[in-house]
């Protein structure tokens, strides 16, 4: 079938590990004709967003990416915010999709998609939806202008053509409906996931005594790994804390990726102890053979897609206990923190390692449920072949 991604409601980073890199990627992998039109927004230098010019291109796994510049018949700003394009339409009515798959609805120019919808009547249309209160909506412009008007304009312009609205979290499904008013029947859950062919399980042993040489760690010691696009809202330092608060020889912490800078230089100056090694930035595809390494993952903050990637990895997991987001908790596979204090993540590393058979009921469960979140099947469900 002819697929066709839309990223216009945010950015589209290449050669990432998000659902907008992946989905397309397995749909293709899965013998689909898949092409992606997305904005010019992306990541500058891993960190923060900017914008590349319109361009043509085909990724590293041969699908062809168009990126759509924004209409000038408004000054820019306004425009990123409205999200109005140049050549949407034609560029749609160019490959003549028969599957349309929309990554968030946040944009004006989703009335192209309708209208081609309406003019194709056996095409199916599905769009996703990333948007919560934890990260978006925070303010009243925000709440009851941008979203409550503008942005369920967009999603109830789509919502007649629309097979499903998918929720990547509990949270986000609960938003389509609260916010943009879509009928319960058509939203679901579409959990991010990560793919079952970058995790083996098998060489765990292999990987993780190549970490350790590399790091200068032994093989018996309790590995703790985070990391990520770090932060304040990811509360690394707290976790940094707990470290040095639980003051166990055996106990290391591994973290990887960029330092944001509003925490860098508090990070950077508790990064001095010969338990903690930081790795900094590493390829998407590497942050699975430290998942895969660890004992434990520890996400202590705000969610991103590596909690689904570390869930899917088998391994044990500590999460922040954000309300609409325990899709992730499989009777055992995980625990949560309340506050996210170093005192509190401390307090459970030393249970967690203190008692060995409930590690061990945790080590269990997690390689059951880490299936649950391969791509392989999230990309069928997507587009329900499956």
């Amino acid at each position: 079938m002819k697929i066709l991604h839309c990223c216009f409601a945010c950015f589209y980073v290449d050669n990432y590990g998000y659902q907008e890199n992946i989905l397309p990627k397995q749909h293709k992998l899965d013998g689909h004709e898949v092409e992606i039109l997305a904005s010019t927004e992306t990541y500058s230098n891993n960190k923060t967003i900017g914008y590349v010019k319109p361009s043509s291109y085909v990724t590293e796994s041969g699908i062809p990416v168009t990126r759509l510049p924004y209409s000038k018949f408004l000054p820019h700003f306004i425009m990123r915010k409205l999200r109005i394009y140049k050549g949407l339409k034609e560029s749609i009515d160019k490959f003549m999709p028969e599957i349309i798959f929309i990554h968030d609805c946040q944009f004006i120019d989703i009335r192209k998609i309708a209208e081609y919808a309406r003019e194709n009547p056996s095409v199916k249309v599905f769009v996703d939806g990333h948007t919560d209160f934890n990260n978006s909506a925070k303010n009243w412009l925000s709440r009851n202008i941008l979203h409550k008007i503008i942005y369920r304009y967009c999603a109830k312009i789509i919502e007649p053509y629309t097979t499903k609205f998918y929720g990547v979290l509990p949270a986000r499904c609960d938003f389509f409906y609260d916010v943009y008013k879509i009928p319960r029947e058509k939203i679901e859950l579409l959990t991010l996931g990560a793919e079952k062919e970058k995790i083996n399980t098998t060489k765990r042993d292999v990987f993780r005594k190549s970490l350790c040489n590399h790091l200068g760690l032994k093989t018996d010691d309790f590995i703790v790994v985070t990391g990520g696009k770090i932060d304040k809202r990811k509360n690394i330092s707290a976790l940094i804390d707990a470290l040095q608060l639980l003051n166990c020889e055996k106990v290391k912490l591994m973290i990887f990726g960029s330092l944001i800078n509003d925490v860098k230089k508090e990070i950077e100056i508790k990064l001095d102890n010969p338990n903690i090694k930081y790795i900094g930035w590493i390829k998407a595809d590497d942050a699975y053979d430290y998942f895969t390494s660890a004992d434990l993952v520890v996400f202590p903050g705000l969610h991103s897609v590596l909690w689904e990637q570390a869930v899917a990895c088998g391994v044990p997991c500590l999460f922040k206990d954000i309300e609409g987001f325990h899709h992730v908790d499989f009777n055992g596979n995980c625990k949560f923190l309340k506050e996210g204090s170093a005192e509190e993540i401390a307090d459970i590393l030393r249970n967690i390692i203190s008692n060995e058979e409930m590690y061990k009921e945790m080590k269990i469960c997690a390689l059951n449920c880490a299936e649950n979140f391969y791509y392989s099947d999230i990309a069928k469900r997507a587009i329900q072949l499956i």
